[in-house]
């Protein structure tokens, strides 16, 4: 059998665009593959553009802790393609997904498609083919026109903050991205909104009336105060004191409650515990959200007194959220290796952080999604007031850091999730 890694590449030759958002040639496909879309167990279909994963990964940690099993869908990966689809609650194995991504290239045709509407369309149907209690999809890329939003009768959908990303597709304003992330909203169905601004929440519930969408918001309909020992969560059925949540970061108490609002209207379906939500929240698992490397090659590197962060956020608004986190780090000096793909800005995200920063190091993010040069990104660093200079690859930016330290150092690695998946890769994770 030919391997998925070697499909994955053929795959890739069906279309010439990486994105090229339509859902035509997903409804073709589908069809032939037997609408597999129209046999899913109860879809949660997730949009946003910061914190979808996250929000994912909570409801997974809770289902999973009240006994359910998930299957779950999200993208981009860190190290492995299968761990974009995973079926009741593992990775899809090499051979089963060579065998659906076969199936999916004869059924296709060779005809135009995108890698992501065919592979979307494998998951799809191995999610159809194996039992779960739940299917929580997110939304590759905006909503309208993404290759996940195929499904007529999801469950519940759930719209995390809106702000520029993608701008190239989704529009210049977040006017424009709010009204494509809302395409996933459907007539009669619920949907939980999370924190948004009055522009992106304005176009949201505009459309939501427009289709007659019932909706939860936060701040309206749910609220949140957080403590420093966790949460207290409030709606109109009551209230919940819920644990601090795995995940680090201030922000990620906003993505903590959203699941949670999530799973109080879930509860009509399924049996969602406070015990359970509280488990799900302290047991969560999404590698590069500011996640602390204590073990592998890369912190083996460092010396008595440091530490080593990585964090995918690429984009103005995950630069906030880390400037945001970071600012509390004042006990040890902050360094940065830093890379961002040439379609990000990373001036934008570098501005509210770079008060916060010693020195950095840049690095072209590996692998074959074009990246920002070294040295050009470097010199926008600078332009902040950043001491930055290019590094040559990821082991030897953090060794430099490391020796070039003379007080206790945390070195956080970010600006791209490919980046981020180049890390774990060579930690061994």
């Amino acid at each position: 059998m030919i391997s998925a890694s070697v499909l994955l590449d053929r795959l890739k030759a069906l279309h010439p665009k990486m994105i090229d958002l339509s859902l035509a040639r997903m409804h073709r496909i589908l069809a032939a593959l037997g609408n597999p879309e129209a046999r899913l167990p109860p879809v949660i279909h997730v949009a946003g553009t910061n914190g979808k994963g996250s929000l994912v990964a909570y409801l997974r940690a809770m289902f999973e802790a009240a006994g359910y099993r998930a299957h779950v869908y999200t993208s981009p990966h860190l190290v492995r393609f299968n761990e974009r689809i995973v079926i009741a609650g593992q990775p899809i194995d090499e051979i089963d997904l060579a065998r659906i991504l076969a199936h999916c290239e004869r059924v296709n045709e060779d005809q135009p498609i995108t890698l992501f509407e065919i592979t979307t369309a494998a998951a799809l149907l191995a999610f159809a083919d194996y039992k779960a209690d739940v299917l929580l999809l997110e939304v590759g890329l905006g909503g309208r026109l993404d290759a996940t939003n195929v499904v007529d009768q999801p469950l519940l959908t759930a719209i995390t903050p809106v702000s520029l990303d993608h701008q190239h597709y989704l529009g210049d304003t977040v006017a424009e991205i709010a009204f494509e992330k809302a395409g996933i909203l459907k007539t009669g169905i619920p949907a939980i909104i999370g924190r948004q601004d009055d522009i992106g929440g304005g176009v949201i519930a505009a459309r939501a009336h427009e289709i007659a969408a019932p909706l939860h918001r936060l701040g309206h309909e749910w609220n949140l105060d957080v403590a420093s020992d966790g949460f207290r969560y409030r709606d109109a059925s009551g209230e919940l004191i819920m644990p601090r949540p795995g995940l680090a970061g201030p922000h990620q108490y906003d993505n903590a409650a959203t699941a949670v609002a999530c799973a109080r209207l879930l509860n009509q379906h399924f049996t969602l515990t406070p015990d359970a939500m509280a488990t799900g929240l302290r047991n969560v698992d999404w590698p590069a959200r500011l996640q602390r490397l204590t073990s592998g090659t890369l912190p083996a590197m460092l010396m008595d007194g440091q530490e080593l962060w990585l964090d995918g956020g690429h984009n103005a608004s995950a630069g906030l959220a880390l400037a945001e986190a970071v600012k509390s780090w004042g006990d040890k000096r902050l360094d940065l290796v830093f890379g961002m793909l040439e379609t990000k800005d990373p001036a934008e995200f570098l501005r509210p952080i770079a008060p916060y920063i010693g020195r950095l190091r840049t690095l072209e993010v590996p692998g074959d999604t074009p990246g920002i040069p070294a040295e050009p990104l470097a010199a926008i660093a600078r332009s902040l007031g950043i001491e930055a200079e290019p590094g040559n690859d990821i082991t030897s930016a953090i060794g430099t850091l490391s020796q070039m330290a003379t007080a206790p150092t945390r070195i956080l690695i970010c600006g791209s999730l490919y980046l981020a998946g180049a890390v774990l890769a060579l930690n061994g994770d």
